[in-house]
């Protein structure tokens, strides 16, 4: 199960994954992944020796709708993303909100499936983006 420390509850957490984060698809989960940079201010001061800054833990969310299924298929759908983001959240950037939010048919795709697309979606989301010519 994941810390308290690992989970968005506050609505403001999750819009703030959702606006400022990238959004990646996959099979039957969308991602979105928020990964906090370098603030400007930090590289203008320096590092003291032997002081660590200490960062907030990667968090999740999730968001399964009603059109996933009724409450049961729901939960359901939830505690499996939930275990498989468990095991997925420590490979994250310490500070980073991933928002994970289940499609209608994963309530019908196996764990294995999820896992797989869940996988596709984390990697495609830390991947550079290239930018898009106008």
């Amino acid at each position: 199960m994941l810390t308290a420390a690992q989970r968005l509850r506050r609505s403001t957490d999750f819009a703030a994954a959702v606006r400022g984060g990238r959004r990646v698809g996959r099979g039957v989960v969308v991602v979105h992944l928020n990964v906090p940079g370098i603030p400007p201010e930090a590289s203008a001061k320096p590092a003291r020796a032997g002081v660590e800054e200490t960062l907030a833990p990667a968090r999740a969310g999730f968001v399964v709708s009603k059109a996933v299924g009724n409450a049961v298929v729901r939960n359901r759908v939830r505690r499996r993303l939930r275990h498989l983001v468990r095991e997925r959240l420590t490979g994250l950037p310490a500070g980073s909100t991933l928002v994970v939010r289940a499609l209608p048919a994963a309530a019908h795709g196996s764990t294995q499936r999820l896992g797989a697309d869940l996988d596709a979606a984390i990697a495609a989301a830390r991947a550079q983006r290239g930018r898009r010519s106008r």
